[in-house]
């Protein structure tokens, strides 16, 4: 596979929309049972993210037949790095206090409409 940065570059030279977010895919972990006590934290951490225009969607994810939950969840972030992104998720509370483990991974727009108010903040 090609270097990331290369292609974003190359996704905006061809016209692409080349706009760059950062996926947080989370799952239960160890101390799962203590995501209720944690909830109130996460929430308020997560509206704290949104008021900053850090925080562009979040929300669990269903199986793949979309008929139950999976318990995993998806947070899109707006981050100049993933080094920044993945700092961010690590201060979710959930994540703080091991009741999830969490991947991040760059996400890039090419193709689609996407709304003035939830434009990446470096991309016009």
């Amino acid at each position: 596979m090609s270097d990331w940065t290369d292609y974003v570059a190359k996704a905006r030279e061809r016209g692409s929309l080349g706009a760059e977010f950062y996926a947080v895919l989370s799952r239960p972990s160890q101390n799962a049972a203590r995501m209720p006590e944690v909830l109130p934290k996460h929430l308020e951490f997560l509206q704290d993210l949104e008021k900053r225009r850090i925080l562009v969607f979040a929300g669990p994810l269903s199986d793949a037949s979309g008929t139950s939950r999976t318990g995993e969840g998806l947070l899109v972030l707006r981050a100049a790095s993933i080094a920044e992104a993945d700092r961010l998720a690590a201060a979710d509370p959930m994540h703080l206090e091991g009741c999830r483990a969490y991947t991040v991974q760059g996400w890039l727009i090419n193709e689609g409409h996407i709304p003035d108010e939830l434009r990446p903040l470096d991309r016009p």
